[in-house]
């Protein structure tokens, strides 16, 4: 068993989030990472893809999502898959909006706009 607690050293900031680095390789899980990430509204990304499947718990707040063209709010007591490669776009709709995020590791953001393609290093 193996027990992992949020550190300052798998604590990642953006200017639009913070994610929480949990479960990843680096911490002996290797088929799952998971992390905890909290925005503030109304800070969004840029509409992007991930090259696995996401599945997104929220459990504070709620997270507005449009997923290849439909939007959804997913709430806590929700889960919310979105599909690798899908076109994705959300936002937080309060202050304070949390959530769990579970995927494979080692994915990769590509930034629609530019095609730049981003590591994910929390899920490592």
């Amino acid at each position: 068993m193996v027990i992992v607690s949020e550190s300052p050293a798998r604590t990642h900031t953006t200017p639009i989030a913070t994610m929480f680095g949990l479960a990843a390789p680096s911490q002996g899980s290797s088929h799952l990472s998971t992390w905890r990430i909290r925005m503030e509204s109304p800070q969004s990304p840029p509409p992007h893809s991930i090259d696995r499947d996401q599945v997104w718990m929220p459990t504070s707040g709620a997270f507005s999502f449009t997923v290849d063209g439909e939007t959804s709010v997913v709430r806590p007591g929700q889960a919310l898959l979105v599909p690798a490669g899908s076109t994705r776009h959300f936002h937080a709709v309060e202050d304070g909006t949390e959530a769990l995020v579970c995927m494979c590791p080692g994915g990769r953001a590509t930034m629609l706009s530019t095609g730049v393609v981003y590591d994910l290093p929390w899920t490592e």
